[in-house]
């Protein structure tokens, strides 16, 4: 259902911004804001600022900003009726419903449609996995030491042999090949229409932290090609923001998030008590996965496969994990090579001893260099002592610093100040070296932000005054008959001026947080959150703030006269325009 304006307002005015986000964020008051480290991009310094008098958050790190819709859009992947349903219910609002007709559910979010179609497909499934049909499926999970508690917490599922089963059963529930076309779950094809994408295989259903049905994974019975195989992205459905358990271990009261490889690796861990274990879905470990774990957790133990291709996963996790601001260690599975394996061989004791002992990710990093050296061949070790260094020579804080050199002059018997005299060798020609390489790139970027700063100059009047505007409301009245809507051009700019002046003009007061209910793109709702929460650095003297007022109008009045110059052939209406530029030569407005 499509709600009215009026609805929506109500919500929003019934959920207080501080309120919500602090249920998610850490904030502490500073002066007539609130600030606390952004939950959208890591940083060490809190930059994230919520507004309780303007309704709105806005981040001057990333630029992340917007009201209490579009947070929970952005944190929890709500779509627009999600947030608007969820906060509705947290305010104790019954919203008007009615049942959805043929017309109302075409036009229904896409995003519920895909839910929708992926919570049949997953209990289709699951159905499919007990019932005859499913016997190779359950047998596989049986041998595995899969139990039935364990399958019913994850909503384990098996896809049928025949490639277009789950095709004929969403028809069945009235899903036409438009609806299913985009779905991931089905190929359409004009002539021999629908198969499956899954077929013959175990399957894991893939859900967002919200318990939502966002995917699939599937794993094929006998010697199929791929071994396992995953849902293509959708507009429900992003890899690179999502892992799989994180649902569950989101809830655990471990201090420690476990990373793994993958499904079986997650399943086993939690049926074993483990139920702070998620894996990444089938691609490679991601900033975006990075930024999600640190939502959760501080600390982050890496649990891949013991084989060559795992220790290279390991390798290329660390710095993406280590740049989210998390501590990462490495778990040793040895003698086996996955956690399954070692839970079957070992038990769940021996786990939790081995993640209590975990290796730092720097020295696990330094034990996979030392690997690729001959330890008893000077010549060799020599060239490890020299990768060491300049490993170490990386971590930035001389105190850490100072703790691996000793860590790593103990456990491979080098010398301590001779370690120490080469790091501080490849410290200093490092750095000499990164300047140099960024001299080309910044030489380039700097070429492209005097250009952007060139266009950004031509709307700046525009951007200042509406800022000045929304900070100051009592210049609506200053600027009456003087500037209107119109005279901001620039498209988003006008758009906002619109319902400025119209809220202003109703209301008497202007609600930043309302004007964003009318914005469902999160990139304008970025633009017009930094334009609401612009500082303007205005001298405090009365005659310094007419004088910075009066230049902004007239050039704001000057750019707008000049655009219709040039989108008018007429003559008369030339003359007025040159006429009305040369009045503002007299304008005076005073605060």
């Amino acid at each position: 259902m499509i709600y009215g304006e009026e609805i929506i307002e109500e919500v929003r005015s019934r959920n207080d911004i501080v309120d919500l986000i602090s249920t998610y964020v850490p904030l502490k008051k500073k002066g007539s804001s609130y600030f606390g480290l952004c939950p959208f991009h890591n940083e060490k310094s809190p930059s994230f600022s919520v507004s309780r008098d303007k309704q709105m958050y806005y981040c001057f790190g990333c630029g992340a900003g917007g009201n209490v819709f579009t947070f929970l859009m952005e944190y929890e992947n709500f779509s627009f009726p999600e947030a608007l349903k969820y906060l509705a219910e947290r305010a104790g609002m019954e919203l008007p419903e009615e049942e959805l007709n043929e017309e109302a559910k075409r036009a229904m979010d896409e995003k519920a449609r895909l839910r929708e179609m992926n919570k049949l497909s997953a209990n289709y499934f699951y159905y499919l996995l007990h019932s005859k049909r499913g016997q190779k499926g359950l047998a596989y999970l049986k041998d595995r030491g899969i139990t039935d508690a364990t399958i019913k917490h994850f909503g384990l599922g098996y896809a049928d042999i025949y490639n277009d089963d789950l095709y004929r059963f969403l028809k069945s529930k009235g899903y036409s090949d438009e609806d299913l076309k985009d779905s991931a779950l089905v190929t359409i094809d004009e002539r021999r229409g629908g198969s499956d994408k899954f077929w013959n295989r175990v399957m894991f259903p893939i859900m967002d932290v919200n318990n939502r049905v966002i995917g699939f994974g599937g794993r094929v019975m006998g010697d199929g090609s791929p071994k396992y195989l995953n849902s293509k992205e959708t507009k429900l459905f992003d890899k690179s923001r999502n892992l799989y358990g994180l649902n569950f271990a989101r809830s655990s009261r471990k201090k420690e998030i476990i990373l793994c490889e993958g499904y079986m690796d997650v399943i086993s861990m939690h049926q074993a008590g483990f139920t702070n274990a998620v894996a990444a879905l089938g691609t490679a470990f991601t900033s975006g996965h990075g930024t999600l774990l640190k939502r959760y957790t501080e600390n982050v133990i890496l649990s891949f496969d013991s084989d060559e291709a795992g220790q290279r996963a390991i390798l290329r996790a660390i710095p993406i994990l280590k740049e989210a601001g998390l501590t990462v260690r490495v778990l040793d599975l040895t003698p086996y090579k996955d956690p399954d394996e070692f839970i079957k061989g070992l038990g769940a004791q021996a786990l939790e001893e081995r993640i209590r002992k975990a290796m730092s990710s720097f020295m696990f990093q330094v034990k996979v260099a030392a690997g690729r050296y001959d330890q008893d061949d000077p010549e060799s070790k020599t060239q490890f002592q020299h990768e060491a260094a300049k490993l170490l020579a990386t971590i930035e804080e001389p105190l850490e610093r100072k703790n691996y050199i000793e860590a790593v002059s103990r456990e491979y018997y080098i010398g301590a100040k001779d370690l120490e005299d080469l790091v501080n060798y490849y410290g200093t020609s490092g750095y000499s070296s990164a300047q140099r390489q960024q001299t080309t790139p910044r030489q380039q970027e700097r070429r492209l932000q005097v250009n952007e700063a060139k266009e950004e100059k031509k709307k700046q009047p525009q951007k200042l005054l509406l800022t000045w505007m929304v900070n100051e409301p009592q210049l609506f009245d200053k600027l009456e008959g003087i500037i209107g809507p119109d005279d901001f051009y620039e498209q988003i700019y006008h758009g906002v001026a619109l319902l400025l002046f119209k809220q202003y003009e109703e209301e008497k007061a202007v609600i930043p947080g309302k004007i964003l209910n009318q914005y469902t793109d999160l990139e304008d709702q970025k633009k017009i959150a930094e334009l609401f929460n612009t500082t303007l650095k205005i001298s405090p003297l009365a005659e310094d703030r007419d004088k910075a007022l009066n230049d902004i109008v007239r050039r704001v009045k000057e750019d707008s006269i000049e655009q219709q110059m040039n989108a008018t052939n007429d003559i008369l209406r030339w003359q007025d325009l040159i006429k009305e530029k040369a009045n503002l030569a007299k304008l005076h407005i005073s605060l």
